[in-house]
């Protein structure tokens, strides 16, 4: 099928299931969704001509991992909300059974979309293609076909290109296997974009002193801030190993210095961008403002991923919220973007709220849209705990010097549960959305990202607490 076929077709899939989705109680208010089928990756995030992109990972024609689209949003404000024209479909020879992740730029005026054509013959053995696609308004593309092809160290896990410009010269970074299947991430550089000469490995499983760290590195994405040099990666093969690597997939991130010349990259250690359960392949960019932004999967592919009951209404996952990223030494922060703010609604606030018992509720505070900031929070006691509508428990211990977050699993209902160590919780700002919520622990020091889902006439928010908690609060509506 050619291209236009392609997009045909999948908008007859959106027309023909859109009732059937739009029915689920559990899409999202104030997340990005596919509008069916569905969506993992977020792609070629980026600010052209005022307006933001968010290209993502889509297969339209089932909720499983199959062929991938583009599928695109665009806004002004992060609030409002544009669903574009189908970007990328895969309809050549080079993409046939994928037009995978990648990235996005601007040069002389143009949009330019870098991204892995993934093909498998009648045997299922894997080549991979790295391609480029060029528009001048941003939503319609025209494909330019491979411009990196697979060297030769490396299997056909070679993936997920993004670009970016330092002086004159444009870089990439890719995802990738070797020969040893050993995870690592390739750079490359470019002086027109369209010849690429293979730099080498910058780091990676048994470099840098790492040791064994994974079979497989996705979605790297390399930049500057403020002052160093931030790699964002996401290793797949990592065992757990005491409160971090639960998930089947890890997203995290390490600070160092690039040596653009030598193409090497000193760093420290890895650390986990996310605590909780669902958080993969983030994205970053450098907006107008000098922000850098950054949007994930609300999502994982595990074993566990077909049994979200989503997919009974015809659809799966969603986007994080847009975030904006700042580095405290070796730490980076995540925040909330300022926008979300003008969803607020209904402000409810309580000063020196005090818990001393169980499942204590205030009255106005309850919801299945909302914010919550909890703020001056005071611990004369053991344990403080939060229940969101029943389908999800924060609870940080002051005894253990931790937090988790709990919930049940899609599976078979069983209490799950991710946590780690933090001196003491301070601060918590919360985002609950129908089948979402994101903590924001110390103003994004750490922060629990989960998708779950409560029975729908659930809404109540109760509050715990094993001895004395104090603390300000204030809750919006969101939508």
């Amino acid at each position: 099928m050619n291209q236009h076929e392609l997009i045909e077709k999948a908008n007859q899939e959106v027309e023909r299931n859109r009732e059937m989705v739009e029915s689920d109680p559990y899409r999202l208010r104030f997340h990005l969704m596919p509008p069916v089928g569905l969506l993992n990756d977020p792609n070629g995030f980026i600010q052209f001509k005022g307006v933001y992109h968010l290209f993502y990972q889509w297969n339209p024609f089932e909720t499983a991992h199959g062929a991938k689209f583009w599928g695109h949003y665009t806004s002004k404000d992060f609030i409002n909300w544009e669903h574009q024209p189908i970007a990328l479909a895969p309809s050549e020879w080079y993409e046939k059974n994928g037009c995978y992740s990648g990235s996005a730029i601007e040069n002389d005026g143009k949009m330019v979309l870098f991204y892995t054509g993934n093909v498998k013959d009648e045997n299922g053995d894997r080549e991979t293609y790295q391609c480029m696609a060029v528009s001048q308004d941003g939503i319609t593309f025209e494909k330019k076909g491979p411009v990196i092809y697979l060297p030769e160290g490396y299997t056909a896990h070679f993936r997920d290109p993004k670009v970016w410009k330092k002086e004159d010269t444009w870089y990439m970074v890719l995802g990738a296997q070797d020969v040893d299947e050993q995870g690592k991430v390739v750079l490359y550089s470019s002086t027109d974009l369209m010849n690429w000469n293979l730099l080498g490995p910058l780091t990676g499983s048994a470099m840098n002193q790492l040791g064994p760290f994974g079979y497989m590195w996705e979605c790297p994405d390399l930049f500057e801030l403020d002052g160093k040099d931030v790699l964002l990666v996401s290793p797949q093969g990592l065992e757990p190993e005491g409160d971090v690597y639960h998930n089947l997939f890890q997203a995290g991130y390490f600070v160092g210095e690039l040596d653009y010349q030598k193409a090497s990259y000193q760093h420290g250690s890895f650390t986990e961008l996310d605590r909780g359960f669902d958080f993969y392949a983030p994205q970053t960019t450098v907006d107008e403002k000098g922000r850098r932004l950054l949007f994930a999967w609300m999502g994982i592919t595990d074993d566990n991923e077909k049994y979200q009951p989503t997919i009974e209404k015809g659809w799966i996952h969603a986007m994080t919220l847009p975030r904006v990223l700042t580095r405290k030494g070796e730490k980076i922060v995540q925040q909330p973007v300022e926008e979300l703010q003008l969803l607020r609604k209904n402000e409810v606030s309580y000063n020196e709220v005090q818990i001393i018992t169980s499942n204590v509720t205030l009255e106005g505070i309850k919801g299945e849209a909302l914010e919550l900031l909890f703020d001056e929070i005071i611990y004369e006691g053991d344990s403080f705990e939060i229940n969101f509508r029943g389908g999800a428990r924060f609870e940080y211990s002051s005894k253990l010097g931790k937090m988790r977050l709990q919930r049940k699993n899609f599976k078979d209902g069983s209490i799950e549960s991710r946590h780690c160590k933090i001196d003491a919780v301070k601060k918590l700002h919360v985002f609950i959305d129908t089948s979402s919520i994101e903590i924001f622990v110390n103003d994004g020091e750490e922060v629990f990202t989960a998708r779950y889902y409560p029975d729908v006439a659930d809404q109540t928010i109760t509050f715990s607490a094993l001895g004395r908690v104090q603390f300000d609060l204030k809750k919006w509506d969101l939508g």
